[in-house]
């Protein structure tokens, strides 16, 4: 098994980052560091690869943009095209260029960042999503090679420069957005995806619930994929029972446009009988109908933090990794409406009292 930077690091007893910046012979290192270093790496037989040697006299100026495996659904999704026009536009600016990154599969993926990393293709990349136990996240960190998760970091947090929303606060905000309309019976649908974004959501929404003292009802919580019609069996199953929810947080545009096709099978109408807030303020919360409310996460802004990060990495090695959260707000539009105004029925026609004598007046008097 080939022998890895990370490897060298724990002989060492340094950070991966450490044993990159010894390969360009960075000033940041001390020379007792340095020799520390050399001496692991000439005991394991380990020799950096191009970029960790050469990236310091490299002139390319390029930036990998890595999106997640996907066969064609993840160029539909107007979230990484935002985050890339992001990216492109700073890149411009400071005369960086950048190429978008992706495959059917991460051992795709992975080839092309090897053979990118082999030639001295790239002076960092980009990651465009997170997730649990990512063999291209654990690649790029084993390796020290300079990256920007787009996302939180699922381990080594502390070395991770990463741009995210506050995921759990912006579920936190949707849900109170429908308990501040009175609905109590909200549910919550997920991409069934795993990635991050989607469980500090749902955390957040369980949070909102909590301080409201409202139990929290996990048959009220469905996952489906984002782009598959035959997967909506979930969501026909949240609203098709007698005591469906009257409000719904939904983790994705796209998600939202599959229960507004449920919901029109199903008889039930938005907003009248159902309150949706979505995420992504996306083109697809413009065009649906109803409009959709949405929380808007700055997927640009993000795509502008996270090159700007980048570069600043790129050009002063010894920088700590940093964390940019990037704030979010709600878009209202008129998916939503107050739950008293859903729910009250028409009054009913009084009909006329009929009597034959007044409340005063003695049994058998006449009146």
């Amino acid at each position: 098994m080939a022998v890895t930077i990370k490897d060298v690091a724990e002989l060492a007893g340094v950070s991966p980052s450490t044993v990159s910046r010894t390969c360009k012979d960075h000033p940041s290192i001390s020379r007792q560091t340095k020799e520390k270093v050399r001496l692991a790496m000439k005991k394991l037989g380990y020799e950096p690869n191009f970029q960790a040697s050469s990236l310091a006299s490299q002139t390319s100026r390029i930036i990998g943009i890595i999106l997640p495996p996907s066969e064609k659904e993840v160029y539909e999704n107007s979230f990484y095209l935002e985050a890339i026009r992001g990216i492109s536009q700073y890149c411009n600016q400071h005369q960086y260029i950048n190429t978008v990154i992706t495959g059917k599969n991460e051992e795709e993926i992975l080839d092309v960042i090897r053979s990118m990393v082999k030639k001295g293709q790239a002076d960092g990349f980009i990651l465009l999503y997170s997730r649990e136990q990512d063999p291209v996240a654990d690649y790029l960190t084993e390796e020290g090679l300079l990256y920007v998760l787009v996302g939180k970091a699922y381990r080594n947090a502390n070395q991770t420069i990463y741009v995210d929303n506050d995921n759990i606060l912006a579920g936190r905000e949707a849900a109170e957005y429908l308990l501040n309309l009175g609905h109590e019976k909200i549910g919550c649908i997920l991409p069934s995806n795993g990635l991050l974004f989607a469980a500090d959501r749902k955390a957040g929404y369980f949070l909102a619930l909590n301080e409201h003292q409202i139990p929290v009802r996990q048959d009220y919580c469905a996952e489906m994929a984002l782009y598959s019609r035959e997967q909506e069996q979930p969501l026909k199953k949240l609203l098709d029972r007698e005591d469906r929810p009257t409000a719904v947080v939904v983790c994705d545009d796209i998600l939202a446009l599959a229960l507004e096709t449920v919901c029109a099978g199903l008889g039930i109408s938005i907003p009248e009988d159902l309150s949706v807030i979505s995420f992504n303020n996306s083109i697809f919360a413009r065009l649906s109908s109803p409009h959709l409310t949405s929380v808007d996460i700055n997927s640009f802004q993000l795509g502008i933090a996270a090159a700007s990060q980048m570069l600043r990495h790129v050009e002063n090695p010894g920088l700590l990794a940093a964390k940019v959260i990037v704030p979010h707000h709600i878009i209202e539009r008129d998916s939503c409406r107050p739950l008293t105004a859903s729910r009250t029925p028409s009054p009913e026609p009084q009909m006329p009292l009929m009597s034959s004598h007044t409340d005063d007046a003695a049994p058998g008097s006449p009146e």
